[in-house]
């Protein structure tokens, strides 16, 4: 087994849509980025390709490429899932939080994790997603931004004498 950490913070701009775990919240301000700028995605991004022993998602995914200009993040995240799999690395679980003074997360979450399940391949309850504000401190608390952590574990596929993957 192995485990991964990723974080990231994009500032929040006018004119942008919203998107957490591939979902499109309805907000007045986006995340400004070179992709859809996804902070949990990317978050767990970072967190797989830790646990894997890979380079960080700049490295994999680099920000002056134009090719992941505007770019969803759910494409980033199966094609580092690809990267585990010729590794041959499995998804144990995620969990992730989101900090975010506004909007309000909670009515999301669910729908959230469902996205990043199905883009992943794996069962609903390996992925965790939570929400949380910073009580009005910091850059988030003052909405300038938000910001996701994530924690990935993953583990190597055994293969058994008669070929199959446990």
């Amino acid at each position: 087994m192995r485990v991964g950490i990723g974080y990231d913070v994009h500032p929040l701009v006018s004119g942008r849509n919203l998107v957490l775990g591939g979902i499109n919240i309805p907000f007045d301000k986006g995340l400004s980025g070179h992709s859809d700028a996804d902070v949990l995605t990317h978050a767990i991004i970072d967190a797989l390709l830790g646990a894997a022993g890979l380079k960080d998602i700049g490295n994999q995914f680099p920000p002056d490429d134009p090719r992941y200009k505007d770019i969803s993040s759910l494409t980033l995240l199966d094609e580092v899932n690809e990267l585990l799999k010729t590794k041959g690395l499995k998804i144990g679980n995620i969990d992730a939080i989101v900090v975010a003074q506004q909007p309000k997360l909670s009515s999301f979450i669910d729908d959230m994790r469902d996205c990043l399940s199905r883009t992943l391949g794996i069962a609903l309850d390996k992925v965790m997603v939570k929400a949380t504000t910073t009580d009005g401190l910091g850059f988030a608390g003052r909405g300038e931004g938000m910001a996701a952590y994530a924690v990935a574990l993953v583990e190597e596929d055994i293969v058994s004498f008669d070929g199959r993957t446990t």
